[in-house]
């Protein structure tokens, strides 16, 4: 039995659609890429690797300091709720609830009364020798060299806008070998503003002299660095090193990998 003349001519034509559109969103994508000049990139989490890095610290600090014997019995379960509290904490922070010093020591804090420990100098003393050990680790994501070096190379002008503290920032890129490859970083404190706030992604823009259809932004924070990011008016790299679920308002572009950046540009 055939297939009636109008089946056929219905699949004609969404095959031609489909075609069309392919062709269409990647003449789109050719047309933007030529248009980038700077590139801004996050750095936790997108070049250097936070939760590795932090890790590393932890187990040093939980051996130098003698947690275990202050009734850390577990220390997966203290580097686990470590992380949950920094997260929480770094919100609180974004949205100018606590100050600094605050968040440097109370996610200390907040994780030793998980393990029923109330000794706040204790926690004290964990953030400022955390911070010190921390900018020293060099754990970074799998072709982030090799990636800076090619954007380089075709000379894209490179930079850095991060939340993260003026002085361990600069630590962190100087010892894992990044500081070489962006012109400016702007950190938080050095802007007086956070991402997602647009009036950091200004302040790049200006201090830069970057025109804004010439930038965009790369990060692995859907909500700090990619709807920050478009809110200022820039496009977006998701880079999803973690393959989440892709957002309801997909972002300019997505990425798995660093190295699935040679895609783009």
């Amino acid at each position: 039995m055939g297939v009636a003349p109008a089946v056929i001519h219905l699949k004609a034509l969404r095959l031609i659609n489909h075609d069309y559109e392919t062709r269409y969103k990647k003449n789109c994508v050719l047309l933007h890429m030529g248009t980038y000049k700077h590139l801004f990139f996050d750095l936790d989490h997108t070049l250097w690797d936070f939760e590795s890095n932090s890790r590393q610290t932890l187990e040093a600090l939980y051996e130098s300091m003698g947690l275990k014997e202050k009734g850390i019995d577990d220390f997966e379960r203290f580097n686990r709720n470590y992380l949950v509290h920094n997260e929480k904490l770094w919100d609180r922070y974004r949205k100018g609830f606590i100050k600094t010093e605050e968040l440097r020591w109370k996610r200390m804090w907040l994780t030793l009364l998980d393990f029923k420990i109330g000794n706040e100098k204790l926690a004290r003393e964990m953030g400022v020798v955390f911070l010190d050990l921390l900018p020293t680790r060099k754990i970074l994501f799998p072709y982030a060299i090799e990636i800076l070096h090619y954007l380089t190379q075709k000379k894209y002008v490179l930079h850095l806008i991060t939340n993260g503290f003026e002085k361990t920032q600069h630590a962190k890129l100087k010892n894992s070998g990044l500081d070489t490859f962006f012109k400016e970083v702007i950190t938080s404190e050095g802007s007086n503003s956070l991402k997602p706030h647009k009036a950091i992604f200004d302040y790049a823009l200006q201090k830069t002299s970057a025109v804004l259809k010439e930038s965009i932004m790369l990060g692995d924070d859907i909500e700090v660095d990619i709807a920050g990011a478009r809110a200022a008016g820039l496009d977006q790299v998701y880079i999803n090193h973690l393959n989440k679920p892709l957002p309801a308002i997909a972002p300019t572009y997505t990425v798995g990998s660093l190295k699935e950046l040679e895609n783009i540009f």
